[in-house]
């Protein structure tokens, strides 16, 4: 059973939509319908303005830990996925939720649009996830820069919905795309915004926590770095600390290196939105299993 979970930033509950769902008793028999199967994430409209705003798997629920009457519902690692645009609840005046719709077509008021669990058919999900995530996303960022009638037009290639929530070679350009729309296409560490001689920006998508160590393709575990503070930052040289100012090893980077790559604030250079910030465990997981371990498989590329 597909479902729509609301999510607040400033919720109350104890959730990290990547990783689990805090729920009441209220709403167990739905979420226990929908064990094995996928979920999108909803933002309500007085919170904020990012609508449906990604999709994930759930793995199992368990009791909460600490407090009664409440159960935490666990993502199966690495299913979360950024949309790589939000989805409005309402497609020309009309909600996307069937469920949320009068007989006219028109916006129920009050009642099931305020449940925080709500189900989902088949058809609803296929059709928000191609909002967010868009079937031919593959070529049309391959082709983003192109210059107007520089080749013939190209025949997209449409990923099915679940290929599109499963297959790598799509979850990283989608991820690539999600993170630096984030960071406006602006390196997070030097604070500079390039592009090629075609327009293309030269920022990269980086992974705070790798895919294969438990990480997943949330924008909350991205940055948006430059080509060599993107190699620096995978091989333990540079960290970022638990208040988002930058960690160097100085013993094995150049101070005129750092001096070159590093804004001169010293911190991070964050979204706009704070939804979208790097969260603070995947910052910590790569300080602590990444920053300083200085991983050199390869020549820096300063020489």
């Amino acid at each position: 059973m597909k479902l729509v979970l609301l999510h607040r930033a400033d919720s109350i509950y104890d959730d990290r939509p990547d990783t689990r769902y805090d729920f009441p008793r209220q709403y167990l028999k739905a979420m226990e319908e929908g064990v094995g199967d996928r979920v999108i994430y909803y933002e309500p409209v007085k919170a904020g303005n990012r609508g449906y705003f990604a999709a994930a798997k759930l793995q199992d629920i368990i009791r909460h830990p600490t407090l009664p009457d409440r159960y935490m519902a666990l993502v199966e690692p690495g299913s979360y996925q950024s949309f790589v645009q939000y989805v409005a609840r309402l497609q020309n005046g009309t909600p996307l939720e069937s469920a949320l719709a009068d007989p006219y077509g028109f916006p129920k008021k009050g009642g099931a649009q305020q449940l925080a669990v709500r189900r989902l058919p088949e058809e609803e999900f296929n059709r928000i996830v191609d909002l967010g995530l868009p079937p031919a996303l593959e070529t049309f960022e391959e082709h983003r820069y192109d210059p107007p009638g520089a080749a013939e037009p190209v025949v997209p290639f449409e990923r099915p919905v679940i290929e599109r929530l499963t297959k790598r070679r799509y979850r990283d350009i989608a991820f690539r795309r999600a993170v630096r729309t984030a960071y406006d296409e602006r390196c997070a560490i030097s604070g500079l915004r390039l592009r090629n001689g075609g327009g293309r920006p030269e920022v990269q998508a980086a992974h705070i926590r790798p895919v294969a160590a438990g990480g997943n393709d949330s924008i909350r575990n991205g940055l948006a770095l430059s080509g060599t503070v993107h190699w620096m930052f995978d091989r333990g040289l540079i960290g970022v600390a638990e208040d988002h100012s930058i960690l160097i090893s100085h013993n094995k980077v150049p101070r005129d290196v750092a001096d070159r790559l590093l804004g001169p604030s010293g911190r991070l250079y964050l979204p706009r939105e704070a939804c979208n910030h790097p969260h603070p465990d995947n910052l910590k997981w790569h300080r602590e299993h990444v920053f300083g371990q200085v991983i050199a498989d390869e020549p820096p590329p300063w020489g």
